[in-house]
């Protein structure tokens, strides 16, 4: 092979976030890779039974592919799957909660981030995780906190944001627009703020600090999870300018239950 052609083509293992149909036989897959991030791949004939490709480029899985470089889009030459995890496309709220990492990631990234591998890490983890794990609510607000810490938006939850004195052991709120917690001496009430108890806030506060073993275990009660939900999804919009598609898909599945 010729160093040009070795610059163009790229082997990687390449978790499918997004997938949609492209042409009459393609699909568009949005892939993260361990070394190039994010990218955009056709997947060439991958809707036509007979292709080589059916089956190996399926939603939140693993495979392992070969890219040729386009000027625009990548062309995925060759795909094999990994790593099914099943679960997320047997069962529908865990398939929910998958969607929702995935968009979560995709909005909070960009095309081509060459040090990728710590995201590669926490999707492939989080896939596994979201697959095996009976609190779902708990495996997304780990994610949450993670991916936030790795692109440079980690809330603040031990000091007040406004006048960054330590919290006392009470009652709290949660400022979307400002990023963190602030005090009840200091809040604004705001649309942009929601109310923390002490409970969800030390939730809040274990899961960002702590690796997952140290939080696997955790029983944790509806209301804090609901409360701490409502913290991260509404930071979560904020930074994307967006309501994410996915935070509906699981409410309908969850009132399915």
């Amino acid at each position: 092979m010729t160093d040009q052609h070795r610059l163009r083509s790229l082997r990687t293992p390449a978790l499918i976030l997004r997938r949609r149909d492209f042409g009459e036989a393609d699909r568009l897959l949005t892939v993260l890779t361990p070394y190039q991030g994010k990218l955009d791949v056709v997947a060439k004939g991958a809707r036509k039974l007979n292709s080589s490709k059916t089956g190996h480029v399926e939603l939140y899985t693993r495979a392992d592919m070969l890219i040729h470089r386009g000027r625009d889009l990548g062309i995925c030459v060759q795909a094999e799957m990994t790593a099914p995890f099943l679960p997320l496309r047997e069962d529908l709220n865990r398939g929910a909660h998958a969607s929702y990492c995935a968009e979560l990631l995709d909005r909070l990234t960009t095309e081509g981030e060459t040090d990728a591998g710590a995201l590669f890490r926490l999707m492939d983890d989080t896939f596994i995780r979201l697959s095996l794990e009976a609190d779902l609510r708990l495996v997304v607000r780990f994610f949450e906190l993670r991916l936030l810490d790795l692109v440079g938006f980690r809330p603040e939850l031990i000091n007040c944001v406004v006048e960054h004195e330590p919290l006392l052991p009470e009652d709290q709120f949660f400022d979307h627009t400002a990023g963190g917690v602030v005090c009840p001496r200091h809040v604004l009430r705001t649309a942009s703020v929601v109310s923390l108890s002490v409970d969800a806030l030390k939730l809040l506060r274990h899961l960002q600090r702590s690796t997952w073993k140290q939080v696997a275990s955790l029983k944790v009660p509806t209301r804090t999870h609901e409360e701490a939900e409502r913290a991260m999804l509404g930071y979560v919009t904020h930074l994307v300018e967006r309501r994410l598609q996915s935070v509906d898909f699981i409410r309908k599945v969850r009132n399915l239950a």
